[in-house]
């Protein structure tokens, strides 16, 4: 077991939070910063928490390079909301489309919400393959180049373990990316995006708030008819307090932003270290391949969502309750795909994956003749 009696924790999300972190709220808890009340109690309207509120949205700012073009606003409803949200705030007349590029069961559900009432285009689809890549360079330059009033991709599929490497850009439109699952993992070139968004639960925070950042003059784009929670206009004059907001999942999130700062050296040397990681385990699989079967194409990987099968559910079954034993909880995969999956999120640290392995290294020398 790690410090605290605590297990590693690969689930992918909620996920696990810095110990700095944690360790900062408990000291917190029960008297915030001397006001007299836990920081779940206080006013969102207090000076106190407004100064949090102010702290996380320069964080978020600081760490993206994201300059006054650009609002942070702090929602609820999850990605769920935002599939709805975007082509809501975004498509301005009846010609007008959203193109999606779908690499796995988040943008897949994405698409899905967005044609439900509102014209759509599938650029691109990894269905057929079971979303194990993306699409080639011709393909996503093809995207770039259609006529659509936004262009839709998600950075990092959770559930797939499949990741874009570079952020994508249409030539004319705003993109729009659900980066949820790497948001805070690695450098991202803002200037790229129209909207970049992500749910708190697996880099940024708890589970409770969405971070959506969006260039200015897009909000412009939302129609004056829209009931006003579906409004990224009426949130952006609300100082992100059209209603009460999330207040102790943005004040996790502030320091987790100021963890990232002060601790981990910002973005380039997390995403270094992410890397290093993921690394370690898909040495791991490319080795044990008669035992470990990677589902990603190799140019695919994510550094977020390690992702393989075994050779049968009862080596499967047995992994996950050895892999307990040994104080690494939650590698059962998806329920949609089976499998394990690995999420070794920017709170993971470099000893918990070293731990998982040698723990697949051992689990293969015992069991690599019964597959």
């Amino acid at each position: 077991m790690s410090l605290y009696d605590r297990s590693f924790n690969f689930s992918a999300g909620p996920a696990g939070l810095p110990l700095p972190v944690l360790e900062q709220a408990k000291d917190e808890f029960l008297n915030f910063r001397g006001c007299g009340a836990s920081i779940l109690e206080i006013s969102h309207r207090s000076n106190e928490f407004i100064e949090v509120l102010d702290s996380a949205r320069q964080g978020i700012r600081s760490l993206l390079k994201a300059g006054d073009e650009f609002e942070v606003l702090f929602l609820q409803g999850g990605s769920r909301l935002q599939f709805s949200m975007i082509p809501m705030n975004l498509l301005k007349t009846e010609e007008d489309y959203g193109a999606y590029l779908v690499t796995g069961t988040w943008s897949d559900k994405a698409y899905a919400e967005a044609s439900r009432s509102n014209p759509t285009q599938l650029i691109w689809s990894g269905a057929d393959d079971g979303f194990c890549d993306l699409p080639t360079s011709t393909q996503l330059q093809q995207a770039s180049e259609s006529d659509c009033a936004y262009l839709y991709y998600t950075s990092n599929e959770t559930i797939h373990g499949v990741q874009h490497q570079q952020d994508l850009q249409h030539d004319v439109a705003p993109t729009v990316c659900d980066a949820s699952s790497d948001f805070l993992s690695r450098p991202v070139d803002i200037q790229r995006h129209g909207i970049l968004f992500a749910c708190a639960q697996k880099n940024a925070g708890p589970a409770g708030v969405t971070i959506v950042v969006i260039r200015k003059d897009l909000l412009e784009r939302s129609p004056d008819d829209l009931p006003g929670y579906l409004n990224y206009r009426q949130h952006a004059h609300g100082n992100s307090m059209y209603n009460t907001p999330p207040t102790f999942a943005i004040y996790i999130s502030d320091l987790v932003c100021r963890w990232l700062t002060s601790e981990m050296g910002g973005l380039e040397q997390m995403a270094q270290l992410n890397q290093e990681k993921s690394s370690l385990l898909y040495t791991a699989i490319d080795e044990m391949s008669d035992m470990y079967q990677g589902h990603a194409a190799r140019s695919a990987r994510s550094h977020m969502n390690v992702t393989f099968r075994l050779p049968s559910e009862d080596l499967t079954n047995q992994f996950i309750r050895l892999s307990e034993q040994e104080g690494l909880s939650g590698l059962r995969g998806h329920r949609s795909v089976g499998g394990i999956r690995a999420s070794i999120y920017n709170a993971m640290p470099r000893a918990g994956v070293l731990a998982l392995r040698n723990f697949m290294e051992s689990f293969y020398t015992q069991n690599r003749n019964s597959k």
